[in-house]
This record gives structure tokens, sequence and C-alpha cells, in this order.
């Protein structure tokens, strides 16, 4: 849902010809990493977001202490039609990761569940699934972090993980229980 607050948009546009060559993949990482919606090369537009507008003060000044130019110049999108479609554009991106995550979690519940078939419910195989647990969990609050208009399978990856959790936890408990 779109409503006032998302009107307000920062438009980034970035130059780091004469800089260090690194300096332009760090940009996009960074860019991409707080979910910009790039317009062409090196423009980009963000949700004017106090956490969004802080990263990129940091970005500005590391990208001009680097030999860039940055520019964040402050817009509102005053066509309702033009923001629904930026923040659909934006929202089928994450979807598009959240659909990711959802396509790899299979391979942990098999994970746990041949482990279980071999019998080999251990301490080792426990601590191997919660670090695979909590790449998951990282990999999904990155995902969140720029989920501004909240991406439908948002949800349906949250109960995922939470049922991960769960069959870890029962995993965990058979471990124990093999253990003692």
């Amino acid at each position: 849902m779109v409503n006032e607050v998302d009107a307000r948009w920062l438009l980034v546009s970035v130059t780091t010809a004469g800089a260090a060559s690194s300096l332009r993949m760090q940009v996009w990482r960074k860019l991409k990493g707080l979910g910009a919606l790039y317009l062409q090369q090196s423009v980009c537009l963000l949700p004017d977001r106090p956490a969004v507008a802080t990263a990129l003060a940091e970005l500005r000044e590391r990208v001009r202490t680097d030999g860039g130019r940055m520019r964040v110049v402050h817009v509102e999108i005053a066509d309702g039609g033009e923001l629904g479609e930026l923040a659909a554009e934006m929202t089928a991106a994450i979807d598009e990761e959240y659909a990711e995550v959802l396509e790899r979690l299979p391979s942990f519940f098999a994970e746990l569940e041949m482990e279980s078939g071999r019998g080999r419910a251990v301490f080792a195989e426990v601590e191997e699934s919660e670090a695979d647990l909590e790449r998951f969990r990282s990999w999904v609050a990155k995902i969140e972090a720029r989920d501004y208009f909240r991406a439908p399978r948002g949800e349906e990856v949250r109960a995922e993980l939470e049922r991960a959790a769960t069959a870890l936890a029962a995993f965990e408990s058979a471990a124990l229980e093999r253990e003692t």
C-alpha cells in the first residue's frame, strides 16, 4: 500500500570517473543493498526513509573522499500512478528475492530429514543446521531491510523460517535424546 510518506523519494546520481576502480563496485553494492531502483546508469531512486538517508550520507562522504561525486536530491512523486508503478517495480524485485529464499529452504528441511533418517541426529549436525538457519535468517533480514512496500512473499518466508526453527528444535531434541 502506497501512502503520503511513500511520495517522498531520494534521487541519487553518482560519478566515479577518475576515482579508484573499486569505488564503482562498492557504490553499486551499497545502493543495491539499500534496494535502489535504477532509472539509468548511475542514477537511481530510493524511498526517503531515515535509515536510507543516513546510509546515503555515509556513502556520499566515502564517494567524495575516494575521488567521486554523488548527489542526493529529495523529490516528491506527485503522480499517484507513477508512485504506484515505482512501488510495484521495487516490490516485484523484492518478491523475487523472497522467492529465491523459498526455493532454497526445502534443502534445509531435506537435510534434516536425511540426517534423521540416517540416525545422524547428533550435536555436529545440529551445529551445522543452526548455522544454515542463521544464514537464511541473515539473508531474509537483508531483504526485509529494503522491503519498503511489504512484498507479498515476505509473510510466507517468515512463516517458513519459523517452521524451519521448529524443525531444527525437533532435530536438536532428537540429538539430545540420542547422545544422553
